[in-house]
C-alpha cells in the first residue's frame, strides 16, 4: 500500500488501468455475475480499490479477484464485496452497521457510503492502523475503525442493524447475534475448511431466536480471534 499521507487527488481519480473507464468495466462485469442493487453498483464504482492494495498490485485493482494484502490475509474479490453487501441491504436502508474484520478496509469503504454509520473492527494492530488511517484520508466520517477481537464484535456501540463478517468462524459467534437489534441481519460466510465455507444469512427474529439462510459457497480467511 502506498504511503497515506502522500496520497492525492490524482491518486484517488487514478489513471490508466486504476482510471473510472477501468472501474466501469468491472462493474458491467458484476451486473452480468447477478448483481442488482443499483445504490451498491453506484459506490463500488466510486471507491479507489487501487489504494486499498499493494501499490505494485494497483493496475490489477479491478479485476474481480481477491489478492494477499499481508499478515495471512486478503482483499476480497469484487463480486463477493458486491454479493455480502447486497445481502445485508436486501430489506432496505441500513443507519447503524458493524464489520467485523476491517481488514484491507476496502467493504468498509463499500459500506461507508451506503449507510449512516458504519463500526469496524480489527485484530491485527498493523492493518487496523493502514486502515483506520486510509479511511480517515479518504474522508469517510461516518466510520468508526476498533482495534480488538471480531468474533465478540463490539458491545460498546451496540445493537446494530445489520453486521457483516468478512472471515470465516467455525460456527456463527452467538455474541454477534446478540449484538443485532430484532429484525437485524448477519451476513457472514461459516465453514472450518476452505473448501466448505457457506455464505449465510441470519435475521435475529426474537431475544432467543433467529434464522438461518444458507446462500452460495465461498472462501474466506478463518476468522481471527487475539485468544
Amino acid at each position: 500500500m502506498r504511503a497515506i499521507n502522500s496520497i492525492t487527488e490524482q491518486d484517488i481519480k487514478g489513471v490508466g488501468m486504476t482510471s473510472q473507464r477501468t472501474r466501469d468495466r468491472l462493474i458491467s462485469r458484476l451486473k452480468q455475475k447477478g448483481i442488482k442493487n443499483v445504490q451498491v453498483l453506484r459506490v463500488m464504482s466510486l471507491v479507489p480499490r487501487h489504494l486499498f492494495v499493494d501499490e505494485a498490485m494497483a493496475t490489477r485493482a479491478y479485476e474481480d479477484a481477491s489478492f494477499p494484502i499481508g499478515h495471512g490475509q486478503t482483499i476480497s474479490q469484487p463480486f463477493i464485496v458486491a454479493r455480502m453487501t447486497e445481502l445485508l441491504l436486501e430489506s432496505g436502508p441500513l443507519d447503524y452497521v458493524l464489520e467485523v474484520g476491517t481488514g484491507s478496509a476496502y467493504q468498509a469503504a463499500v459500506l461507508g457510503g451506503l449507510v449512516k454509520d458504519l463500526h469496524t473492527v480489527e485484530v491485527i494492530p498493523e492493518l487496523y492502523r493502514q486502515g483506520r488511517d486510509l479511511l480517515y484520508k479518504l474522508g469517510y466520517r461516518n466510520i468508526r475503525t476498533h482495534l480488538g477481537d471480531g468474533s465478540w464484535g463490539w458491545q460498546e456501540a451496540a445493537p446494530y442493524d445489520a453486521i457483516m463478517v468478512t472471515a470465516a468462524p467455525d460456527e456463527i459467534p452467538n455474541a454477534l447475534i446478540q449484538q443485532l437489534k430484532i429484525g437485524g441481519r448477519l451476513v457472514i460466510p461459516v465453514g472450518a475448511q476452505k473448501s466448505e465455507q457457506t455464505l449465510q444469512l441470519v435475521t435475529r427474529t426474537s431475544d432467543a431466536k433467529y434464522s438461518v439462510e444458507n446462500f452460495e459457497s465461498v472462501v474466506f480467511v478463518p476468522l481471527v480471534s487475539s485468544s
